[in-house]
């Protein structure tokens, strides 16, 4: 568990018994209790530092709802809400009723009696009715551009077979005939089994006439008909590129499949999308996000370029949405064109809306297409062991001197290589500048030695990670889980370990590889299973986490992962009015009907941006709202 609110689900469960994993798994008393202090207490990172008896203590207040913390002045309130099943995740006040708001930011929690005696004639009043009441959630490693510009593209999330990805791919065609390029993405590597790569000869028989250009549900793989292979000009005679793969048949002609960045080739002549055309997709995405109930997203690469179009979009008053947004660091070096665009990004862009003081990179694959490094074979094929898309020195020569520059860093990492270099890399930084409290991230973290998983903990490193990416169907069980093998598949995302070794979890979606809603992602970190229940009892049990946890990772976790647990990710006093209203209790709903959760009301800054039909039909009713 993460230096942050680490012991409210224990809270939780002594007082409500609302765990469901505790009462399956055994687990210690305190998960991510350090077994080489007394009794696991001693331990404490963030900014929570909590003895044992002041925790009982804690406890006991819960019951009696005695907590009230203020932090106002004679100023009334804009804005009270009151009625609420307030889930604070905050571990000096856990629950509440009400809070107060002013200035976007809460002024006061407590009962219903303390926060209604604080309004004004000019106070206006929103009734909870009852609902659970969340901070905001954050998606801590995001697309967004390429997310938003997806949702007027074609969409094969779930397509599992060739006809039906064939019959979307013709059915848009025809919807959309003035479009010169076919594009879309979500494709999955099962559908196209044993290989589990496309073939171009599969469009050709749909869209002969006009390019097709498909990315795959994971981003690191895409497929292409002959039509944009021609354009591209991918013959038989084209080289790979660095760090990328053209897939070829047994004539060596290109079969339609492009590993990594085989498929910028073929984006480089895809249309140009216009600055009006992204702000129109922005404004969706921005929607989107609110509707599911995101109020910050960090953007893992791709956004930097466009933050003049979210500063655009603020100066209009259309932004709903926090951003974290990070400069992509291509290998192979770290060039000085790069740090003048990243020192000149980080004075401009920091305050509560834009903030752009933050670096990625990548460095390796995806275990389905064996390009992730590891530092063991691929059980299915011993020939290979992936790439690192980085010469290790000069990696660690980039980290080290971002680190002094006083960067964070956000590197994807999900072969057990990848995982490795990284955290050497960020131990190597710190002792050498001497620096602490960088929070630098892994991304992703798919797979990881046991060697390696208490070292999140020790070095003070973010594991940012993406439940849904788990999610264990066939693309999971029978290709990932089968390139990997049973002895890294035992540690495939070790959410449980991880905190268990003092680590931070953060979590996100990798949006647009699966669905912007965290609600399956919630239920995916619970469970460990399918929404059909499979397998039975989950998949690596072991590292399952309770609904407290997986919370705390999309709110007070992922606000620490981007240095913002003073002013965001819980419902206290003084940190800003980002929130959620659920159409469930999470605590009470079975698991297997997290994923169904609905946002009924969406909250950021003290202003209502998103209200669902059935919420909104009834507003009204205890004074409305702003």
């Amino acid at each position: 568990m993460g230096p942050v609110g680490k012991y409210t689900a224990d809270i939780l469960r002594r007082v409500k018994q609302h765990s469901r994993i505790d009462r399956d798994l055994p687990s210690p008393i305190c998960p991510g209790r350090n077994s080489a202090s007394a009794d696991g207490w001693a331990r404490e990172k963030g900014p929570y530092k909590t003895s044992r008896p002041e925790f009982l203590l804690l406890g006991f207040s819960l019951l009696l709802f005695s907590n009230f913390t203020l932090a106002q002045g004679n100023r009334k309130p804009d804005t009270i809400i009151i009625h609420g099943n307030i889930y604070t995740v905050d571990l000096k006040q856990p629950r509440a009723e009400a809070l107060a708001i002013e200035s976007g930011r809460i002024t006061a929690v407590g009962s219903d009696q303390q926060i209604q005696a604080l309004a004004g004639p000019s106070t206006q009043t929103l009734d909870a009715r009852k609902h659970l009441v969340l901070p905001g959630f954050t998606d801590c490693h995001i697309h967004f551009m390429d997310g938003s510009l997806g949702l007027d593209r074609v969409d094969l999330n779930g397509a599992d077979s060739v006809s039906e990805i064939q019959q979307r791919v013709k059915t848009y065609a025809a919807a959309h005939p003035d479009k010169p390029w076919i594009l879309g993405m979500g494709w999955t590597y099962p559908a196209f089994a044993p290989s589990g790569l496309p073939n171009k000869k599969v469009l050709d028989e749909v869209v002969p006439d006009r390019p097709v250009f498909l990315i795959a549900y994971d981003g690191h793989s895409s497929w292409a008909n002959s039509k944009a292979l021609d354009l591209a000009g991918i013959t038989r005679d084209r080289a790979d590129p660095p760090n990328g793969r053209i897939v070829r048949d047994g004539k060596g002609e290109a079969s339609g499949a492009l590993l990594e960045h085989a498929g910028d080739l073929v984006e480089q002549v895809t249309p140009k999308v216009t600055r009006e055309e992204r702000l129109q997709a922005l404004r969706k995405g921005i929607h989107e996000a609110n509707r599911v109930g995101l109020t910050r997203v960090h953007s893992a690469g791709q956004d930097f370029e466009y933050l003049d179009l979210y500063d655009e979009l603020r100066n209009r008053g259309e932004l709903s949405l926090r951003l974290y947004i990070a400069y992509f660091l291509d290998p192979p070096e770290l060039t000085p064109d790069a740090l003048e665009k990243i020192s000149d990004a980080r004075t401009r862009y920091h305050d509560d809306w834009i903030s752009g003081g933050v670096v990625k990179t990548m460095l390796d694959g995806v275990v389905e297409a064996h390009t992730a490094a590891m530092l063991e074979p691929y059980s299915d094929d011993p020939s290979q062991l992936g790439q690192l898309f980085w010469n290790p020195d000069k990696y660690r020569q980039a980290i080290l001197e971002l680190d002094r520059r006083g960067l964070q860093i956000f590197t994807h990492a999900i072969g057990t290589k990848a995982v490795r270099l990284a955290l050497d890399a960020y131990e190597g930084a710190a002792g050498t500048n001497h620096t602490r409290d960088r929070r630098h991230r892994v991304e992703h973290i798919e797979t990881i030695t046991a060697q390696d998983i208490p070292r999140f903990g020790e070095l003070g490193v973010v594991a940012s990670m993406q439940p849904l990416h788990s999610y264990p169907d066939d693309d999971t069980l029978k290709i990932w889980a089968r390139n990997a093998g049973p002895d890294r598949s035992s540690r495939a995302w070790p959410w449980k370990s991880i905190e268990r070794g003092g680590g931070t979890l953060a979590f996100g979606s990798d949006w647009p590889v699966v669905t912007l809603n965290p609600w399956p992602g919630v239920q995916t970190a619970v469970t460990r299973q399918t929404r059909e229940g499979n397998p039975p009892g989950g998949w690596i049990p072991q590292e399952r986490i309770s609904l407290e946890e997986a919370i705390r990772a999309y709110t007070l976790n992922a606000a620490f992962a981007g240095h913002r647990e003073k002013t965001e990710g819980s419902l206290e006093a003084g940190k800003l009015a980002d929130l959620i209203v659920l159409s469930k209790d999470l605590f009470t709903v079975p698991a297997r009907d997290l994923s169904k959760t609905e946002v009924m009301l969406t909250m950021v800054g003290g202003k209502v941006v998103y209200e669902a039909p059935t919420w909104a039909d009834r507003s009204g009713a205890s004074g409305g709202h702003p």
